[in-house]
């Protein structure tokens, strides 16, 4: 066990992220899952953002021992990547149709009906995000809360579809040549974790830049067609009954449409979080600052840490043991707007 006033004291050996992958045949073609955890806990399902899969999208959260504590204790997580973005993944062939944000939102259910799944929790970011926002609103009784991390949920602007052309143009003659990885980190990230030609880049930018050179430029095209042919959901954000917790980088490029999508939401089931100097993949930039609100989110869902690590009075899990002014939305990065995280008791005894 580290004894060290500067981490969270506890035993990263105890803590195991090993998994097993799932390669399933849906109605819309093959799909990767990779499971962690005790199938009989509640379910927790995942969905990566344009290029990235459960490893670059997720890591930085799940890998910190506060998340274990709460996440992987209370819940069993399927990583779903999108068709043709799991490690080590082969081209998919130019005959197979593009699929559409309604295949893929179809996709989810395929798999849960795998796993024979009924109600689950869902966690995306940005286009994973958009996929199981739609899938909630179509299949609204499988889904009890959702976690979204910098959502979008307009049909594409000129600006954006047209940038997305540029893309797909790119990534169609030449692949994930080194402009296209370019645009996606400006997509992901704040400016002060790409660095400049007098900083360098954060290491997790660098570890992003080395699992994109592993993506087949021909499947993230694919998915990178179906996200800039979505529809508009706004419309329909205001039907879904789910408790809803969103976070969103102040620096993200989509920092205004998340605020758009918060403001749809029925505001009886939904917070949101800013966070300060952060990018659009909150879970992999600043990772702690989403630990407060998720464990508050999760407690109205009688979910709570796991008790039995210790943890250093540092750990943002558990506040008993901080002073009272360190808890201040400021010192902690984050600006909240005003949201209920817990619900009235009439919500809870639905």
């Amino acid at each position: 066990m580290a004894d060290s006033s500067d981490s969270v004291s506890i035993d990263i050996g105890t803590i195991s992220l090993a998994g097993k992958e799932f390669v399933l045949k849906t109605r819309c073609g093959s799909v990767s899952v990779y499971v962690i955890g005790d199938h009989d806990k509640p379910a927790l399902v995942t969905y990566p953002d344009l290029a990235l899969n459960y490893l670059s999208c997720f890591q930085g959260l799940f890998f910190c021992p506060e998340a274990y504590s709460l996440l992987l204790h209370n819940f069993c997580i399927y990583h779903i990547s999108p068709p043709g973005h799991e490690l080590g993944a082969a081209a998919i062939s130019s005959d197979d149709p593009i699929p559409s944000t309604d295949d893929l939102a179809d996709q989810v259910a395929d798999v849960l009906d795998y796993f024979g799944l009924d109600a689950v929790m869902c966690m995306g970011v940005t286009a994973g995000a958009y996929i199981l926002t739609l899938f909630a609103m179509k299949y609204r009784q499988r889904v009890f809360g959702m976690i979204l991390i910098s959502p979008i949920c307009k049909a594409p602007s000129w600006k954006e579809w047209f940038y997305n052309k540029v893309m797909s143009n790119l990534l169609y003659y030449y692949g994930m040549c080194g402009v296209v990885k370019e645009l996606l980190l400006l997509r992901y990230f704040s400016k002060e974790v790409r660095g400049s030609a007098q900083v360098p880049e954060s290491d997790i930018v660098q570890a992003c830049r080395r699992l994109l050179d592993e993506r087949q430029g021909e499947n993230v095209l694919r998915y990178l067609e179906a996200i800039n042919g979505r529809p508009d959901i706004s419309d329909g954000l205001k039907q879904l009954k789910c408790r809803s917790l969103i976070f969103v980088g102040e620096d993200s490029p989509v920092h205004l449409e998340s605020l758009h999508m918060t403001s749809k939401l029925d505001r009886r089931y939904s917070a949101l979080v800013e966070v300060q100097a952060c990018g659009s993949i909150v879970s992999e930039e600043q990772p702690d600052a989403m630990m407060i609100p998720l464990e508050y989110f999760l407690m109205g869902y009688g979910l709570y840490k796991l008790s039995k690590l210790s943890v250093s009075p540092r750990s943002p899990l558990n506040p008993c043991c901080i002073s009272p002014e360190l808890l201040s939305p400021e010192s902690m990065g984050l600006k909240l707007k005003p949201i209920k995280t817990r619900i009235s008791a009439n919500v809870q005894g639905r």
